[in-house]
C-alpha cells in the first residue's frame, strides 16, 4: 500500500503535509522499515548533550522530539488497530505538548528512549504486516477525520520524515 492507493477524503486534510514527505511509490511497510533503520542510526550517534539541546526558547529537546514520534506512533498504531477491527466509534485527538510536560523524557536516556521506540515500531510492524487489502482500506474516524487503516499507517512513517528533516535542519 502506498500514497497513491489513498483516496482523495484521506488526503485532503492536515496529516497531507505529512503524507507527501513519503516518495509515491513508497510501501507502507517498507517505509516503517527504513524509519525503524534511521532512528537506530540517529539515536546511536547522540551525545548526552545534543540528546538535551533545544534550538530555541519553548522549543522541544532533542529527547522530547524522539518521544513525541514514540507517543504519536503508539496513538496511531492503536486507531489502526481499532478501524482495522471494524470499531466504528470515533476516536478523539490528543494534545501533544500535554504528552512531553507528563513523559519525563528529559530524564530518560537515549538507550531507554531507543528501547520504548523499538517495542513500539516492531509493534506497529508486525500489526501492518499481518493486515489484509479489506483490513487496510478500512475507514473510520479520529481526532475528527475520516482515516483508512493504511492512512494511518502511512502517516506514522510520514510523521517521523518529517520530523526528521526537522531535527537534521534545526537541531544539528
Amino acid at each position: 500500500m502506498t500514497i497513491t492507493d489513498l483516496h482523495k477524503e484521506e488526503l485532503d486534510f492536515f496529516y497531507a503535509t505529512y503524507l507527501r514527505k513519503l516518495e509515491d511509490q513508497e510501501d507502507l511497510k517498507s517505509a516503517l522499515i527504513t524509519g525503524k533503520e534511521w532512528f537506530k542510526n540517529f539515536v546511536a550517534e547522540l551525545s548526552a548533550e545534543q540528546l538535551a539541546f533545544s534550538y530555541g526558547v519553548g522549543k522541544w529537546t532533542v529527547a522530547e522530539v524522539l518521544v513525541h514520534l514514540i507517543d504519536t506512533e503508539r496513538i496511531f498504531q492503536y486507531r489502526a488497530f481499532r478501524i482495522s477491527r471494524n470499531d466504528k466509534t470515533p476516536l478523539p485527538g490528543f494534545e501533544q505538548d500535554d504528552y512531553i510536560i507528563a513523559s519525563n523524557c528529559n530524564q530518560r536516556t537515549k538507550e531507554e528512549i531507543l528501547e520504548e521506540y523499538l517495542s513500539v515500531r516492531n509493534a506497529t510492524i508486525n500489526l501492518f504486516k499481518n493486515l489484509s487489502e479489506v483490513e487496510l482500506r478500512r475507514m473510520g474516524t479520529a481526532s475528527g477525520l475520516p482515516w483508512s487503516v493504511a492512512a494511518l499507517g502511512l502517516a506514522i512513517s510520514a510523521h517521523q520524515r518529517h520530523h526528521e528533516i526537522i531535527l537534521k535542519e534545526r537541531y544539528l
